[in-house]
């Protein structure tokens, strides 16, 4: 079986007075995205642990934290106890990614890594081989519902280069201004993990845009993987 294309609902775009009725209806999606921002690494303040552990409480889908903070090596350990199955942290403010990335998988956590739009893939080539995600921001990080950023087609195939190159095997997730009409596209890059928040949670069904997501996803990555043979 060649690779599965993966949907990432972000709660970010969820009604957080109806938290729990809008996780039941994302209850098909692969990873449950939330984004942790402390108004100091970005320029947005959303949920702590305690939303972590709310999701956790809510739904059996995996989450996938991604941490936009400016200490993650001080701060994960809160995260890793209120129940997160994968963290993302930022190469940009993980002082001791190697440390980070150890402490987490010695902790029964997948460990990832993210990767700004300006910042370049080479700086996880020593930690690739370690990560079993990168995800790639295809947005500033900050605010939803921003466009994506064109450059990302091409950052993605460079990544995947890289992962050829030192022989790893990271699930790549991109995130930002995912929708149905370049989410194809995306997958025909590389990457196998989609995170969308209003696309999915602006739907009049939401359940129906994840299946959505995923066919036109998996289109692409069975595309690529063809021209590739």
């Amino acid at each position: 079986m060649g690779t599965l294309a993966r949907i990432a609902p972000s709660i970010l775009s969820a009604d957080f007075a109806h938290l729990a009725r809008d996780l039941d209806r994302i209850s098909n999606a692969d990873f449950i995205h939330v984004d942790v921002m402390d108004g100091h690494f970005t320029g947005n303040l959303t949920f702590g642990p305690g939303m972590v552990a709310a999701c956790k409480r809510s739904t059996d889908v995996p989450l996938d934290v991604h941490m936009m903070v400016s200490n993650p090596d001080e701060t994960i350990g809160w995260y890793v106890e209120a129940g997160a199955d994968m963290i993302t942290v930022h190469a940009e403010a993980s002082t001791h990614l190697h440390r980070t990335v150890t402490y987490l998988k010695e902790h029964g956590v997948k460990a990832g890594a993210v990767l700004n739009p300006a910042t370049p893939v080479g700086v996880l080539e020593d930690i690739l081989p370690e990560l079993d995600m990168v995800l790639v921001m295809s947005v500033n990080p900050g605010f939803g519902g921003q466009r994506f950023i064109e450059g990302t087609y091409a950052k993605l195939d460079r990544l995947q280069a890289l992962c050829r190159a030192v022989g790893a095997h990271p699930l790549i997730e991109v995130d930002g201004g995912i929708s149905a009409a370049n989410i194809e596209d995306v997958a025909r890059h590389g990457a196998d993990v989609f995170v969308a928040g209003s696309a999915v949670f602006g739907s009049s069904d939401p359940a129906a845009e994840v299946q959505r997501l995923r066919s036109l996803a998996q289109s692409g990555i069975d595309t690529a993987e063809a021209d590739a043979a």
